[in-house]
């Protein structure tokens, strides 16, 4: 029988990276970027679950969002109704008063611009496409990656980054396409 005392264990939750404290592991993402060129989009987060509430907040400073934490839907849609320009949202799905879905159609019908995570418990396909279906553009299960958190907050910053630049090349055309009319005016073909 060989000697097990020998070898060296630790669990993993003690594991640490000492030589690079700054540096992610290699199973985690990078928030390090996004951060950089998003660190002014405030995330609005509504999570009723004390516990939730806190995980998620210490995720966003973690991470370096400017995070905006609130503990129902009403009070997620004053957030919402407060913050000038793109805003990316992580709602809970049941929350007491105004549900996340109800969060997610108010938002729709005011045309905000506001990329919505549903972040829920219900896991059933019949919920993901109720849940897409009243306006959030991605789903995400409880209890939940960090990671995979992250890589979807990621893709919904890009998204908002993409829907700006359009909004703005868009108006330049409008701009542009006046300036033509008034120059066919003046100068009669």
């Amino acid at each position: 029988m060989s000697n097990t005392k020998d070898i060296p264990f630790s669990p993993p939750w003690q594991i640490s990276d000492l030589e690079q404290p700054d540096q992610p592991k290699a199973t985690e993402l990078d928030a390090r970027p996004a951060v950089a060129r998003f660190s002014q989009m405030p995330i609005v987060i509504a999570e009723d679950d004390p516990v939730s509430r806190t995980l998620m907040s210490s995720l966003m400073e973690k991470w370096g969002f400017k995070a905006v934490i609130t503990q129902d839907g009403h009070e997620a849609m004053a957030a919402l109704r407060t913050e000038r320009g793109p805003t990316l949202a992580i709602l809970d799905w049941m929350m007491p008063g105004m549900d996340g879905l109800e969060v997610c159609r108010r938002v729709r019908e005011r045309k905000k611009m506001v990329y919505v995570i549903m972040l829920t418990s219900l896991g059933a396909k019949e919920s993901i496409v109720e849940g897409l279906h009243a306006g959030a553009d991605d789903y995400v299960i409880k209890p939940f990656d960090k990671n995979e958190l992250l890589a979807r907050i990621q893709v919904g910053l890009r998204i908002l980054e993409l829907h700006s630049t359009l909004a703005a090349r868009v108006k330049e055309l409008e701009k542009a396409a006046g300036e033509i009319d008034d120059l066919k005016l003046r100068f009669p073909l």
